[in-house]
């Protein structure tokens, strides 16, 4: 069998897929051309020709955190119910969330050509501001149309709890914050500028009703592949916390991800270059209103929303490096970029 045991035997048990393919009818023969795939998931995902098909198979990190593989079987759900949607996604061709088979729940998706704009742009990208505004248009119709899509028609009924999904959301993370505690060395939330303004702010101004859909939960550039020969996107990709809930935090997400018209990249919390002719957030905000018909008065409370959780969500890592948990260096960046994200928060409230 054509495998490089220095690489598949510490990720992947390549004779138990071998053989799990050939009792689903997936080929037959041995497993080639094994290429590990990066991103911003710590999942392993490993690229694989078998039969003159080529496949990518994901599965949690070699150790699991303790809902690991149910974030395998969610994954794997949800791309299931995408697939006879307008909703651009990696086509999903088989799942497994028996554990024993090869150490881990896992699945298995058809390759997406194209490319990660966070990693570099292509010469015709690169090169057109057109092309450029039209990419970021095309990443607000991919939720627009995501929130479209009839959950429940779709099999994910009880997929996530939409009731009171709004309500809950400041007093969660809230609590995560004050559980960082937990952490010796951690300089408290004195140091988030306007953390505790901006909690009670949401609680304040907190949309009174939505429509439920499914969301992303992680909606940003580094999530998106776009084709290489013009701007649409090929899929959305790193499904892991996706829910029901309401689909306008999706582009409160991006919103709050996005980087700012005239701002330097030192200041983005993903940067593009070149950055020029990407639509402003308004841009973003009409467009989404226009392809989702869902009202967007309240755009600037997800977004604000957005970067509280985000901000939250770094700041961990930060604690955990104050505590010796984490390198002190990823710790002291994800430090300033919640400062920043709060910063933004404090600005979009004001305005």
């Amino acid at each position: 069998m054509a495998i490089d045991r220095a690489f598949g035997s510490e990720l992947i048990e390549f004779d138990a897929l071998t053989a799990w393919m050939t009792d689903h009818g997936l080929g037959r023969g041995p497993i080639t051309d094994i290429t590990p795939l990066t991103g911003g998931s710590q999942n392993i995902i490993v690229r694989f020709e078998r039969d003159g098909e080529r496949y990518v198979v994901r599965r949690p990190p070699s150790h699991p955190t303790a809902n690991g593989n149910e974030t395998m079987r969610r994954e794997a759900r949800v791309l299931a119910a995408l697939a006879k949607s307008d909703v651009p996604h990696p086509r999903l061709i088989a799942a497994c969330g028996d554990e024993a088979v090869i150490g881990a729940a896992f699945y298995l998706m058809a390759p997406v050509e194209g490319f990660n704009a966070a990693v570099g742009l292509p010469p015709l990208h690169a090169a057109d501001p057109v092309i450029r505004h039209a990419m970021g248009l095309a990443m607000v119709d991919a939720i627009a149309r995501l929130g479209r899509v009839d959950w429940r028609a779709a099999g994910l009924d009880g997929f996530g709890n939409p009731d009171g999904f709004l309500e809950r959301q400041v007093s969660r993370w809230s609590w995560q914050l004050a559980g960082y505690a937990e952490h010796d060395g951690w300089t408290g939330a004195a140091d988030l500028p306007d953390v505790a303004s901006i909690a009670n702010w949401l609680e304040a101004n907190r949309p009174t009703a939505f429509t439920p859909g499914i969301m992303h939960g992680d909606y940003h550039l580094k999530n998106v592949m776009f084709t290489p020969d013009g701007p649409a996107v090929a899929a959305v990709i790193d499904w892991e916390l996706a829910t029901i809930g309401d689909p306008l935090l999706d582009l409160g997400w991006l919103l709050a991800t996005w980087r700012d018209q005239g701002a330097p990249a030192s200041e983005a919390q993903i940067v593009v270059e070149p950055w020029d002719g990407f639509p402003t957030p308004q841009e973003l905000i009409d467009r989404y209103a226009q392809v989702s018909g869902r009202d967007v008065s309240h755009a600037g409370w997800y977004a604000v929303l957005a970067c509280y959780k985000l901000a939250i969500l770094l700041e961990g890592s930060y604690a955990r490096a104050c505590a010796g948990k984490a390198p002190s260096e990823i710790g002291a960046r994800m430090h300033a970029s919640a400062i920043r994200l709060l910063n933004k928060a404090a600005r979009i409230a004001e305005e």
